[in-house]
C-alpha cells in the first residue's frame, strides 16, 4: 500500500485537525496505534511539524469527512501525477547473513540447471561475485567438496518469480541469437563431476602386474592374482 509523503508529520495533522480514530490515522500512514496515541498523547513527536495531506494533494476534505462518519472505513491517498520515489535496484541484490552461506549451493545448482543464464543474471539472483561463480564451475573454490547443489528458491535467497523471469529472459535472448546466426550459442560449462577416487592399494598393485605379464608376452587373458602379485606362499 502506498504511503503519504511524510507520514509522522502527516499523523501529527490529521491527530490535531481530525476526529479520525488512531487505527485509521495508523493504517493510512503505515504506523502502529499506539505510535498515534503516542502522538495524541504529546509523548511521540513532539518536534515535527504537522503536515496538511489536503494541501499538498495526498488527501480531499470529503475523503476525511466520509472516515469520520465511518469509524470502520479507511482512507484512500488520492492520486496525483506527482511521481513517487521508486526503491533503487542498483547494486548487487542484499543477502541476509544467515543466507550467505548457502549461495556456493546456489550457484553450483543454477550452473547445473540453467547453464543458459549469464554471469551476470546469476550475480543479480544470488547477490553473488562473478569470482565466486568462476571458482564453483572451475571447481576451485575452497570448499568445493563440501558443495551440494541446491535450489536457490528453498533456501529462500530468491524467489520462484524471480528465477523464472531470469530464465524466460535467458531464453529469448538465446533464441534471437540463434535466429540471428543460425548458430546455437555455447552455453558455459557446468560444473565438472567430482574425480573418481584413487583406487586402491590392491588394485594398483594388480594392475602393475599386468602390466608387466603383458611386457613379456604372458597370456594377456588371464587376471591378476593375490599369488601373482604378492608371491605364492609356501
Amino acid at each position: 500500500m502506498a504511503l503519504p509523503l511524510m507520514p509522522k508529520a502527516t499523523a501529527v495533522w490529521l491527530v490535531d485537525n481530525t476526529t479520525l480514530t488512531f487505527q485509521q490515522i495508523a493504517e493510512f500512514c503505515g504506523l502502529h496505534p499506539l505510535e498515534i496515541q503516542g502522538i495524541a498523547d504529546g509523548e511521540v513527536a513532539q518536534n515535527i511539524v504537522g503536515m496538511d495531506p489536503i494541501g499538498n494533494n495526498q488527501l480531499t476534505r470529503s475523503e476525511i469527512e466520509r472516515c469520520q462518519k465511518d469509524t470502520l472505513a479507511r482512507l484512500q491517498l488520492r492520486e496525483t501525477a506527482i511521481p513517487m520515489p521508486k526503491r533503487s535496484t542498483r547494486g548487487a541484490r542484499y543477502t541476509p547473513v544467515s543466507k550467505r552461506q548457502d549461495r556456493p549451493a546456489a550457484i553450483a545448482w543454477l550452473l547445473r540447471h540453467h547453464p543458459e543464464l549469464t554471469d551476470a543474471q546469476v550475480q543479480k539472483l544470488l547477490g553473488t561475485t562473478k569470482d565466486t561463480i568462476s571458482k564453483i564451475r572451475e571447481r576451485t573454490h575452497w570448499n568445493i567438496q563440501n558443495i551440494k547443489p541446491t535450489d536457490p528458491v528453498s533456501l529462500g535467497i530468491c524467489t520462484q518469480t524471480e528465477l523464472a523471469e531470469a530464465v524466460t529472459l535467458a531464453s529469448e535472448r538465446r533464441r534471437k541469437e540463434i535466429a540471428r546466426t543460425g548458430v546455437e550459442p555455447e552455453a558455459p560449462a557446468a560444473p565438472q563431476p567430482e574425480p573418481a577416487r584413487a583406487r586402491s592399494t590392491y588394485d594398483a598393485l594388480a594392475a602393475a602386474a599386468l602390466g608387466m605379464r603383458r611386457g613379456r608376452g604372458d597370456d594377456q587373458s588371464d587376471e591378476p592374482t593375490i599369488d601373482s602379485v604378492f608371491g605364492k606362499r609356501d
